[in-house]
This record gives C-alpha cells, sequence and structure tokens, in this order.
C-alpha cells in the first residue's frame, strides 16, 4: 500500500468562483485520487462572503436580527451550490457518494429538508447522515459537507 504521503502528491485544491467564498482558508473542494471532497457548502449565493449575507430568504435587520426567514430558498440554494463545486471539480451531481446535512433546528426544518431532498435525489442516493447542530459560523440554517467520486 502506498499510503498517504502517496495520495497527498496527488492531491489537488480547488475553488470557484460560482459559489460562495469560504469564511476561512480552505477551498471549496479537494480531490485525492478519484474522491472529491467538499469542504461545507452553505447556501450564501456565489460572490458574497461572511461579511455578507447574501442568503437567499433571508433578511436580517440592523441587529443582526432575523426579519425574514425562508428554509426552502435556502436548501435550494445550498444545492445548487453543491452542483457548481461538482462541476468545477470535474465531477457531477450523480456522482455523490455521501452527504453530511448539518441543520441548526432539526425541530423546525427536518421535515421539509427531507422533502426536498427526495426530490433532488430520485436517481442517485448517496449515504447520508442529518445532525443538528447549536450553530454555523454565519446566519444560515443548513450546511452539507458531501464526498464524491470522479471518473
Amino acid at each position: 500500500m502506498r499510503g498517504w504521503n502517496y495520495l497527498r502528491g496527488m492531491s489537488e485544491r480547488i475553488s470557484t468562483s460560482n459559489a460562495p467564498k469560504p469564511v476561512g482558508l480552505y477551498p471549496h473542494a479537494r480531490r485525492v485520487g478519484n474522491l472529491l471532497f467538499l469542504s461545507g457548502v452553505g447556501p450564501r449565493s456565489a460572490g458574497s462572503d461572511a461579511n455578507d449575507s447574501g442568503v437567499p430568504g433571508l433578511e436580517l435587520d440592523h441587529n443582526g436580527n432575523f426579519k425574514a426567514f425562508d428554509f426552502e430558498a435556502q436548501v435550494h440554494s445550498v444545492f445548487a451550490n453543491v452542483k457548481a463545486i461538482l462541476e468545477a471539480s470535474g465531477s457531477s451531481w450523480e456522482e455523490l457518494v455521501d452527504v453530511t446535512v448539518f441543520l441548526v433546528d432539526m425541530n423546525r426544518d427536518f421535515h421539509t429538508f427531507n422533502r426536498l431532498y427526495a426530490d433532488y435525489f430520485k436517481d442517485n442516493q448517496p449515504c447520508r447522515t442529518t445532525m443538528e447542530i447549536n450553530r454555523l459560523p454565519t446566519p444560515i440554517a443548513i450546511e452539507l459537507k458531501c464526498i464524491a467520486t470522479i471518473a
């Protein structure tokens, strides 16, 4: 077995302007061999950064309190962002093999997420884990961590 040093030499960092800028020092994805690991992907619009909400369906007042909130809009946006990163990396939606879902309010959002997820994954059904977390680093309600293959 060649080990981690061999695979690290084959690693490639991938970033795209078609997805929101990361909120820290990390790429959108990293390819190792024929696997693609996406960093946490949220629903912010492409071109937005951590200082610019840019979250579809979210409106905050001057104190950062919610004025308007649309979870469905965030789900559609996070899926669009994942798709953009996959395509920029030479992969595709159909190549997803594992999805980890982070929700900030399981009681409020799980049923809606599950319904929308079923629409997006009718054909390809990757493994999935869904968990509730206390908060995310920006005012979003969902984040995905994904693994895909690259042919």
